[in-house]
């Protein structure tokens, strides 16, 4: 049994490795923790290549100026796209966003098909 189990383990090592990669997000506009005048579009690139249909955000207000005890609020009416090179994925608001700090959580599923989530915050002012 011993001598099956070596035999396994020498093989096994002997093979190729494949390198999985998944894709990482390689810059956004804004930027994590950056503070901006009142955007109208979001962009995020990626190491890779998305599955459009299978990629997205969600983006939230967490706090308002004036309003200590703002409750997290969701954005909707966007439209989010994968434009250019199909590493590129821009979110476009129907209209700036007004000032405040917000969540913008994205999710992706590269051509490796493993779906990857991150998620930064950003103020506008």
């Amino acid at each position: 049994m011993r001598r099956i189990l070596l035999t396994a383990a020498v093989a096994l090592a002997a093979l190729p490795s494949v390198a999985m990669a998944h894709p990482k997000l390689l810059s956004s506009t804004p930027a994590a923790n950056a503070t901006v005048a009142k955007p109208t579009k979001l962009s995020l690139s990626f190491s890779e290549k998305l599955l459009a249909p299978l990629s997205g955000v969600e983006l939230t207000m967490t706090g308002m100026p004036g309003m200590a005890d703002h409750a997290p609020m969701p954005i909707k009416g966007f439209k989010t796209a994968v434009e250019g090179d199909g590493k590129t994925m821009v979110v476009t608001l129907p209209r700036a966003l007004p000032a405040g700090s917000y969540d913008l959580n994205w999710h992706i599923v590269g051509a490796d098909q493993h779906k990857i989530a991150g998620k930064y915050s950003f103020t506008v002012k």
